[in-house]
């Protein structure tokens, strides 16, 4: 697998997750440009700040990177919540982190990659939003159109150079994961390292068979 010659945005860069995928996809010889609202670490060229929820902001920066061969949108949150009846808080800042920037982002990416004929997408999911949870109805909801719009971006533009696939997570061994359940076993979550590989793959020419796909990526659990 390589994505050498290959540049590839990549959105939550500043993340647990984010990080491990931008330094695999450098490991395979990719150019990448880090995107987040923040980073805790030293700048440079190659690190972007922007508030992917800012349509303007966002298609203004896409327009000054490009040109790009792919995208990985790893920008999203995760937060339990009230039930489905209770208050709109959680419900608007899961749609904000998981689907606002999804949208803004593909609204500034597709047409790029458009121009070029070619590119490749890899969407965030997630296996638990398959169906509905208790105190997670935000989240699920949110994945799931996350998963929607993979699916059907991928009938948009199948036939014009452009892979769009997502995958599909458990619990992902960070260290806010481990702080938030201390009592559970990380051994069976997924390693950032093993997932980021899926979604290295997923943006290789490897996998340009794939398309519309949902990957789940489950570890051991």
């Amino acid at each position: 697998m390589t994505l050498e010659g290959k540049r590839i945005v990549v959105t939550g860069a500043g993340g647990a997750l984010g990080d491990v995928v931008c330094q695999r996809a450098e490991s395979l010889g990719a150019e990448v440009a880090r995107l987040d609202i923040n980073f805790s670490c030293e700048l440079t060229a190659d690190h972007h700040i922007v508030d992917l929820t800012n349509v303007t902001s966002t298609q203004k920066l896409f327009s000054e990177i490009a040109p790009f061969d792919g995208l990985f949108n790893i920008a999203g949150g995760f937060a339990m919540g009230a039930n489905v009846w209770g208050d709109d808080d959680d419900w608007n800042r899961m749609f904000q982190l998981n689907v606002t920037t999804l949208r803004n982002a593909l609204k500034s990416a597709v047409p790029q990659l458009l121009k070029r004929g070619s590119g490749a997408i890899v969407n965030i999911g997630a296996y638990g939003a398959r169906e509905g949870q208790g105190n997670m109805s935000a989240y699920c909801a949110a994945k799931s159109v996350v998963m929607r719009l993979t699916e059907s971006l991928a009938e948009e533009v199948k036939h014009r150079g452009i892979q769009v696939n997502a995958v599909l997570p458990t619990v992902i061994d960070t260290p806010a994961n481990r702080t938030a359940m201390p009592d559970a076993d990380p051994g069976v979550w997924v390693s950032p390292e093993d997932l980021a590989n899926v979604i290295c793959f997923l943006g290789s020419d490897m996998a340009r068979a794939i398309n519309g796909a949902l990957v789940p990526v489950r570890g051991l659990s």
